[in-house]
């Protein structure tokens, strides 16, 4: 379900990223002046003050939505990815069986020349077999095989941890089956949606087969929940025998949909939203067999366009660029690289850990984990709003936390994929259903407590409720976040701040409805659980109040988590520098600033970034996390630990008045 990985950032951008010539290289020093808008006061507009200067030199590259420095990061590491492919493309006899598999993966994907030959011929047969369907049990027997090939139609449907007993791995129906970002884009009447849902709408026939999709997808979004309510864990656990789930949903053939996705002794479902299948079932019966088919055709070409000739792969381009602002596609390796790390992640994986990440990385990281969680101990003990009782169960539960550095400790098995010359889109099917009966195989089993959420060449980081663990994978332990050769101030105010971010999802509105073992169970008392949903109210209304673009306001409900967690982990992480000072003693300053100062503005650093007008838009709708000017200015204007390092005053805009200012974790 999307709420399970509580993640620091979405770091991709919405359709491209940079190329390699128009990346701009990281600054040397860990906090350079030279970035700097002076001309602005801290205590006014703190993202502008420290990072000014670098927005003006760094606009967006053409082939990016946007840039900034989790961008610059990936970019760099999507270079390193590049030159492990390019070598294992190479060929050599000697390199075990994952590394031939990643050159061949990677090498059919380059075969540019084999693409424009064969054109739309690598998906000729499934357009075929959806043209031939001739009655509805047809229809649900194809809606059913391609779920098996990785097309997932109508609805989401895979394992996931049962929410409330945190052990087992059952199946799960998700909404799903549309195209555009969000409900929204096909419920909201303003003109910049509708400007982006007629799009395409040329050749007569292509028109009217668009206007079936959107009727079809029109209809899917209506009972589906808005982003808002897919926050609530309760609200999305709905856990049904299978056959409950034929009362819900009495039209469609689930045992044979089980049986076709090889798990025809699926028992257990957890349903996230039964007013979206119910609305499934109707509309499976009230829409004609033409309709779907073009539906079905649609999903086929949208999930097989990149991967197929250049008259397909820019139409694929042209309709994400009308959502991400992006001006010009990647060139071909860097679109190869992505390919590979998504479809061979742990293959691309345990070779980039080999080369670029360092056991010593490792125990650093580890180490500034633990002294972490040793503050959050200590202020946990001290809060003043929280009752003993519910202390001791928030101290259980982050003395139970699991942490993951780096790299996975068990890697995937790839020895039954099967990779080879020939069209690429071969090689992505394969890929799509060695994880689809991955997936299936683990629908009735003990949850895999080595599993990992996200590649280690990744520049982000994770909080998992149900498995009650913070994860870092190696891409992210790099400049800006962590520095070996950083003071003290830069490292907490990134990887810092970072990992206290991680641990307060274990304790923001959604983590703190989960137990030390992953169960969905309330450990509050009645007081204290109101006490903290004043709390969190206060940084509801403080996010609803920022404008983006235009009227357009951040969502504060949308947002909180990420908002809880960015006050929470930059408390905690300062809680940790000054901590540190007092052991080591106080250094001298550093190009004029007080380890204080450089504290906020090595957080602001990581926020800096440009971002094109039309990603800004689907952000707003569709991401958890504020915009960076709000992630920087939001948490440190209720910090009276920023107000004094850089002196600020009572109704300077980066003091937010205690009456209205959080104290939380």
């Amino acid at each position: 379900m999307r709420l399970v990985l509580r993640a620091l950032a979405l770091t991709f951008a919405l359709a491209t990223s940079a190329t390699a010539q128009n990346a701009v290289p990281m600054q040397t020093k860990p906090l350079d002046p030279g970035n700097l808008n002076r001309s602005v006061s801290a205590c006014t507009d703190f993202y502008q003050f420290a990072n000014g200067a670098w927005i003006k030199r760094n606009p967006i590259p053409a082939a990016f939505s946007r840039w900034g420095s989790f961008d610059q990061l990936q970019e760099g590491n999507q270079s390193n990815l590049l030159t492990i492919l390019k070598a294992a493309a190479n060929g050599n006899s000697q390199a075990n069986a994952d590394i031939r598999k990643l050159g061949v993966f990677y090498s059919s994907c380059m075969d540019s020349v084999g693409a424009e030959q064969a054109g739309f011929q690598p998906i000729k047969p499934e357009l075929e077999r959806v043209n031939s369907i001739r009655s509805r049990r047809q229809l649900e027997a194809e809606i059913a095989r391609l779920h098996s090939r990785g097309v997932p139609l109508l609805f989401g449907f895979g394992a996931q941890q049962d929410f409330k007993n945190s052990t087992s791995i059952i199946a799960g129906i998700n909404q799903g089956g549309l195209s555009l970002p969000d409900r929204d884009y096909y419920l909201n009447t303003e003109k910049r949606y509708a400007d982006i849902r007629i799009l395409g709408e040329t050749a007569a026939q292509a028109g009217a087969d668009a206007q079936k999709v959107m009727n079809i997808e029109t209809a899917l979004a209506k009972p589906a929940m808005t982003r808002v309510q897919m926050r609530d864990p309760n609200a999305n656990y709905h856990r049904m025998t299978s056959a409950e789930l034929a009362q819900l949903a009495p039209g469609f053939n689930w045992p044979s949909f089980f049986t076709g996705e090889g798990r025809p002794d699926i028992s257990t479902i957890n349903i996230q939203n039964p007013e979206f299948l119910k609305a499934v079932d109707s509309l499976l019966t009230s829409t004609s067999l033409d309709d779907w088919k073009a539906y079905l055709r649609w999903h086929l070409l949208d999930a097989a366009g990149p991967s197929l000739s250049s008259a397909f792969v820019n139409e694929d381009f042209r309709f994400s660029s009308t959502l991400s602002g992006a001006k010009e596609m990647l060139p071909r390796d860097k679109r190869c690289t992505r390919a590979t790390d998504v479809g061979l992640r742990d293959a691309l994986g345990q070779a980039y850990v080999a080369e670029y990440f360092s056991p010593q990385a490792k125990a650093r990281a580890l180490e500034m984990v633990r002294n972490l969680e040793s503050v959050f101990h200590d202020r946990l003990q001290t809060l003043g709003w929280m009752t003993d009782t519910t202390k001791a169960q928030a101290t259980a539960k982050l003395a139970a936390f699991t942490n993951k550095i780096g790299y996975p400790d068990k890697w995937r098995d790839y020895s039954s994929l099967t990779i080879k010359p020939g069209h690429f889109l071969d090689n992505q099917i394969a890929v799509r259903q060695y994880e689809r009966r991955r997936t299936m195989a683990r629908i009735g089993k003990p949850v895999d407590r080595t599993e990992w959420g996200m590649t280690p060449p990744t520049v982000n980081a994770y909080y998992n409720p149900s498995m009650n663990e913070i994860v870092f994978p190696a891409g992210i332990m790099q400049p800006p976040f962590f520095d070996p050769n950083a003071d003290d101030a830069v490292n907490y105010g990134g990887m810092g701040a970072v990992i206290g971010h991680e641990m307060t999802h274990g304790f923001d509105d959604q983590g703190a409805q989960f137990d030390p073992q992953g169960n969905l169970r309330n450990w509050w008392t009645a007081s204290d659980l109101a006490k903290f949903k004043t709390g969190t109210g206060l940084v509801a209304s403080q996010f609803d109040s920022y404008t983006v673009l235009d009227s357009v306001h951040v969502n504060g409900k949308l947002t909180l988590g990420e908002n809880l967690a960015d006050l929470g982990g930059l408390s905690i992480s300062y809680a940790a520098l000054e901590k540190a000072l007092a052991e080591k003693g106080r250094p001298p300053l550093i190009d004029g600033f007080t380890p204080e100062q450089r504290f906020f503005l090595a957080w602001a650093q990581i926020w800096r970034q440009n971002i094109t007008s039309e990603a800004q838009r689907v952000r707003i709708n569709t991401d958890p996390h504020s915009p960076g000017q709000w992630r920087t200015n939001g948490p440190l204007s209720n910090l009276p630990q920023f107000a004094a390092a850089f002196g600020c005053k009572s109704g300077d805009p980066m003091v937010r008045p205690d009456s209205v200012r959080p104290v939380i974790w």
